[in-house]
């Protein structure tokens, strides 16, 4: 079903994420990739109490804000 070239790229793009994984794979450690470390409990408690309260504040502050507005 597939053309020649589609086949082609389908194959390269297959080799290249085969390729990267290899190569550039942290180990498969959990939290090896995460930009942030994970190894406080408490830090990263009050990393996600800010990050989750910032995010379902924030309309509130806006709406606040536009109603205040003179």
């Amino acid at each position: 079903m597939l053309g020649p070239l589609a086949r082609a790229s389908n194959k390269l793009g297959r080799n290249v994420m085969t390729n990267f994984i290899r190569n550039h794979s942290h180990g498969g450690v959990p939290g090896e990739n995460l930009p942030f470390d994970i190894s406080n409990r408490y830090k990263l408690t009050a990393y996600l109490m800010v990050y989750v309260g910032s995010g379902l504040s924030a309309p509130f502050l806006i709406c606040r804000h536009q109603l205040l507005k003179k």
